[in-house]
């Protein structure tokens, strides 16, 4: 696995640090009834299983709730965002996304070519492989392999349980936990992922913060269905009229791409209190921004709006504190972000 990009895609999908963002609802059994009796496991044996699984033939709805408390680029802002995920067990997939305020996108991949429509100005990214083209938001789309990735990514600085069993889109799953080791210097208590019992497949999955009761981000399956699909929906014609760019020179119009590569971000540290460090382009930095009342607004007078002004060995600058992560932005363009205290960005910041 490219750990650092494993890092950044999870990263990108919630506070930028590399496990908040991919957090998915792991919604326990409801008041009353009676959760599965399902075979014991150990929590070593689940993960193994979790990480060894074939992804069936599928079809499902993935519905997503943000309370970040903050825009983030790449994620959606509205609670309910629902996307329609399809694969056909080989490799082949489709992704039907809602739109925010209007249209629609589309991700197919058709084992050579992965196609994106945006329905809103009928446009068409095409990417030539398989690995390509799909944001961090439409990433939250597919829980059971992002879902994997983390664990992957987060096991061995974690403590590895499971706390019973529930069901997930009315499949019987086992809850399991990742606790952050004590020399872990995160803001996150927990991760819980539902895994289903038949196909071993995470089917959503919930992180939360220290202090807080409800996970900032929750994204899974609504319903789930294994089962041959039609091959039809793995197929991509551009649509008459559609403007049609390749993917190598139009990637960064896809959204939440741009700002993210601007970046440039680099992984500082692993585990629970993965930083990224970065660099805000100079001609960002003094581009002024449309304020509320239609004036323009200098960045750093924005910035000071969202967060407080912070001093130490990298300088000045901003903090700005959600409810899983913390932010750091220096009056000179240098910024860290991860689910982690200001402390901790300071230490990543002076390693650059």
């Amino acid at each position: 696995m490219d750990r650092k990009r494993t890092a950044l895609g999870i990263a990108a999908a919630g506070t930028a640090t590399g496990v908040v963002g991919l957090v998915l609802l792991a919604t326990p059994a409801g008041a009353g009834e009676t959760p599965p009796a399902l075979p014991e496991t150990t929590p070593e044996a689940l993960v193994q299983s979790v990480l060894d699984a074939d992804v069936p033939a599928l079809a499902g709805t993935v519905e997503l709730t943000n309370d970040l408390g903050l825009p983030i680029p790449g994620v959606p802002s509205s609670d309910g965002h629902m996307a329609r995920v399809f694969t056909d067990g080989d490799g082949r997939f489709r992704l039907a996304l809602e739109g925010e305020r209007s249209g629609e996108r589309t991700i197919v991949g058709d084992g050579a070519t992965t196609w994106v429509w945006d329905s809103k100005d009928r446009s068409v990214l095409r990417f030539e492989g398989m690995e390509h083209g799909v944001t961090p938001q439409d990433g939250l789309a597919d829980p059971a392999t992002a879902s994997r990735e983390l664990v992957e990514l987060m096991r061995k600085d974690s403590t590895i349980t499971i706390d019973g069993t529930a069901r997930v889109a009315d499949r019987p799953v086992y809850q399991l936990v990742l606790t952050p080791k004590p020399t872990e210097r995160t803001l996150l208590r927990e991760v819980r992922v539902s895994v289903d019992e038949a196909t071993r497949l995470p089917l959503r999955l919930e992180v939360l913060a220290n202090g807080q009761a409800e996970p900032a981000l929750s994204v899974g399956f609504s319903d789930f269905d294994t089962g041959a699909q039609d091959p039809a929906l793995f197929r991509f014609t551009p649509p008459a009229g559609a403007t049609v760019t390749d993917g190598a020179q139009g990637s960064k119009h896809v959204e939440g791409n741009a700002l993210l590569e601007d970046l440039d971000l680099e992984v500082v540290g692993e585990g629970w209190d993965t930083v990224l460090v970065g660099k805000v382009p100079t001609q960002i930095m003094s581009t002024p921004v449309p304020s509320e009342n239609g004036d323009e607004t200098d960045p750093m007078a924005l910035l000071s709006q969202f967060g407080s002004e912070v001093t130490g060995e990298f300088g000045t600058g901003y903090a700005i504190t959600t409810k899983v992560g913390t932010a750091l932005v220096t009056t000179d363009g240098r910024v860290a972000l991860g689910a982690v205290p200001q402390q901790v960005l300071a230490e990543a910041l002076a390693t650059k």
